[in-house]
């Protein structure tokens, strides 16, 4: 971390078993605190450890650290530089990831997520591809943690590291990254779009319904025109896929490398 001058350690370990009886697990619990304790003291200063979890996969039968609560847990023995981080597809079918997001932005130690989007598993698809409003639900708590002022939540949510953890293998490789960013922008400017008063209001009134619909209008607010204009402000290509495409990078690059064949190999 020192030589590439890095503040972050993000570590995914795919430790696990397969078979009942195969490990002791809490004996594993143990040598896995026992090494990240060894780790831990070696931070450089102002640095921190995130670290991510999965429910299964590659071991099927445990996971050494199989969901947020683990990694939290881990993460109070280990110190205030050690945070969760938050891998969008490495969770059960309907788990309330936003939630999750929100009760470690309260607990000041949400560290950062690998974002990306999933219909089955692990998918590794776009960001927003598969579940927009569940990104937006995402950056609504983010959103509202940074305005409300709460401590450590607002400090929390103003130091989240993203990162962009997907697989592209049919779509090219940059202008997929590229449309990644534009959906987290979009849902982004969608959450600071949501009447935060208003929506409080109708949260402390019991008034479920028109709290629904609120933060349901915000997103369902069409912010496009909006972030091309601020592109154009920054001096930015109002559409960044376009004008990456218009650039022929990526005919270069193939012509440079050659492209992959339907039989793994390349032409």
């Amino acid at each position: 971390m020192d030589k590439v001058h890095s503040d972050l350690l993000s570590l995914w370990f795919a430790d696990g078993t397969n078979f009942a009886g195969q490990d002791n697990l809490r004996a594993r619990k143990t040598r896995f605190e026992e090494g990240l304790k060894q780790v831990y003291p070696h931070l450089p200063i102002g640095s921190r450890m995130l670290v991510e979890y999965k429910f299964f996969e590659p071991a099927f039968y445990s996971t050494d650290l199989p969901d947020w609560g683990t990694v939290y847990a881990l993460c109070l023995k280990l110190g205030e530089q050690a945070q969760v981080l938050v891998d969008l597809g490495h969770h059960a079918q309907g788990v309330n990831i936003e939630q999750i997001v929100a009760f470690l932005l309260d607990e000041g130690r949400l560290g950062g997520f690998h974002f990306n989007n999933r219909k089955y598993a692990d998918d590794d698809l776009l960001v927003g591809s598969v579940n927009p409003y569940e990104l937006f639900l995402i950056y609504n708590e983010l959103t509202g943690a940074a305005q409300s002022g709460d401590q450590p939540a607002a400090s929390t949510a103003d130091n989240v590291a993203y990162m962009l953890d997907q697989c592209h293998n049919i779509e090219g490789k940059i202008a997929p990254i590229i449309y990644s960013v534009l959906n987290c922008q979009e849902a982004y400017a969608k959450s600071l779009v949501a009447p935060r008063a208003q929506l409080a209001a109708c949260q402390a009134a019991g008034e479920v319904l028109e709290a629904h619909r609120l933060l349901t209008d915000a997103y369902r607010v069409d912010v496009r025109p909006l972030l091309a204009q601020v592109r154009i402000e920054m001096d930015r290509p109002a559409d960044p896929i376009a004008a990456y495409r218009a650039s022929g990078y990526e005919a270069r690059i193939q012509a440079e490398r050659g492209t992959a064949n339907a039989s793994g190999g390349y032409q």
